[in-house]
C-alpha cells in the first residue's frame, strides 16, 4: 500500500475512533455539502432573496461539480472503502475519489456565498462549515485526506476565478448582442461536455480494477455497484450550465425579475417552483429512455437543461403571470 494511501487510511481510522455519536453529525454536515441541498438553496435564494445571487451561485456549483467529475475520471484513484477494511463505510459512492467534490463544491458555493456577505462573523462561519463538510467525508470513509485536500485547492481555485474576473466579463458581456451570448452559453456548454469526453475517451484503456469493485460491494453491502466511468454527470452538468446561463440571458433580456414581496407571496413562488422543477426533472426522467446510450445521453443533457432554464427564467415568467412577482 502507498505510503499516501496508509497515512489517509490511519488518519480515518482515528476518526472513526472518536466514537460512533459522530456519525449523525457528520452525516448531516455530509449533506449539507451534496448538491442536492444546494440545489435547493439556490432557488430559494433566486427567487425569494436575491436574483443575481441565485444565478451566480447557481453557474460556479454547476462549474465545478461538472469539472470535478471529469477530475475524478482523468485520475481514476479509490476510495477508501474500496480498497480496504480497516475503515467502516458509513456511505458509499458509484465514482472515483480524487478530488472530493463536496469539498470542491462546498468552497466553491459556500465560498461564493461567503463573498456576497459583509460580516466576518458570519464569513468565518462559512468557513467551519467548509471544513466540517470535508471532514465529515473523512469520517464516513469515502475519501483520503488528500481528496480532499484536492477539493479544496480546485474550489479555491474556481472560486478566485468567479470573484475575481466576475467585474471584467460582465462589462465585456454587456457589450455583446443577445443573440451572441446565447450562442457563446451554448458554446461554453458544449465546452464542458466536450472535454469531459475527451478526458473520458482519453482514460478508456484504464479498467476499473475488480478488486475495487468487490472490495466496494463487500464493504458497503447493498450499495449500487461503483460505475465510476459513467458520464452521467458530465451531460447532466453541462445541460444545468446552458440551462441556467440561457435562462439569465433570456431573464436580463426582459427586463429582469425582483424577488421582494410579502413572506407569504415569496413562499408561495418557492412552492410554485419547486413544483416545476419536479415535473420536468421526475415527469421527463419518466418519458426519456436511458437506452440507446447517445439517445438516452442526449434527453439527458436536454432534461437538465430544461431544469435550469425553469429555475432561472421560466418559473419567473409564470410567477409573473399568478401575480406572484
Amino acid at each position: 500500500m502507498d505510503s499516501w494511501i496508509e497515512w489517509g487510511v490511519s488518519l480515518i481510522v482515528w476518526l472513526q475512533g472518536l466514537g460512533a455519536w459522530l456519525i449523525v453529525p457528520m452525516k448531516a454536515f455530509s449533506f449539507l455539502g451534496e448538491e442536492l441541498f444546494a440545489l435547493v438553496i439556490m432557488p430559494l435564494i433566486l427567487w425569494c432573496l436575491d436574483p443575481g445571487l441565485g444565478i451566480r451561485l447557481g453557474l460556479i456549483l454547476i462549474t465545478s461539480n461538472t469539472i470535478n467529475g471529469i477530475l475524478k475520471i482523468g485520475f481514476g484513484l479509490p476510495r477508501p472503502y474500496w480498497i480496504t477494511d480497516r475503515v467502516h463505510a458509513l456511505a458509499g459512492e458509484t465514482s472515483y475519489g480524487l478530488p472530493s467534490g463536496h469539498s470542491q463544491n462546498a468552497v466553491a458555493f459556500w465560498g461564493r456565498l461567503a463573498a456576497s456577505v459583509k460580516s466576518r462573523w458570519i464569513r468565518f462561519g462559512f468557513v467551519v462549515l467548509i471544513f466540517l463538510i470535508s471532514i465529515s467525508r473523512l469520517y464516513l470513509a469515502v475519501h483520503f485526506p488528500t481528496d480532499v485536500l484536492a477539493g479544496w485547492v480546485v474550489g479555491g481555485l474556481l472560486l478566485m476565478l468567479f470573484v475575481l474576473l466576475e467585474p471584467a466579463f460582465l462589462m465585456l458581456w454587456s457589450r455583446i448582442k443577445l443573440a451572441s451570448q446565447a450562442a457563446l452559453c451554448v458554446v461554453f456548454s458544449l465546452a464542458l461536455l466536450g472535454l469531459g469526453l475527451a478526458v473520458t475517451a482519453a482514460t478508456a484503456g484504464r479498467p476499473v480494477p475488480s478488486e475495487w469493485i468487490a472490495g466496494a460491494a463487500a464493504n458497503h453491502p447493498g450499495s449500487p455497484e461503483i460505475d465510476p466511468r459513467s458520464t452521467d454527470g458530465i451531460f447532466s452538468g453541462a445541460g444545468a450550465f446552458l440551462g441556467i446561463s440561457l435562462g439569465a440571458v433570456f431573464l436580463s433580456a426582459s427586463g429582469g425579475f425582483q424577488a421582494r414581496g410579502s413572506l407569504g407571496k415569496r413562499a408561495l413562488r418557492y412552492v410554485v417552483g419547486v413544483v416545476g422543477l419536479v415535473v420536468i426533472y421526475f415527469g421527463l426522467r419518466l418519458v426519456f429512455p436511458d437506452e440507446p446510450f447517445l439517445l438516452g445521453q442526449t434527453l439527458r443533457y436536454i432534461r437538465y437543461a430544461l431544469v435550469g432554464l425553469w429555475a432561472v427564467y421560466l418559473a419567473p415568467k409564470v410567477f409573473g403571470r399568478l401575480g406572484l412577482a
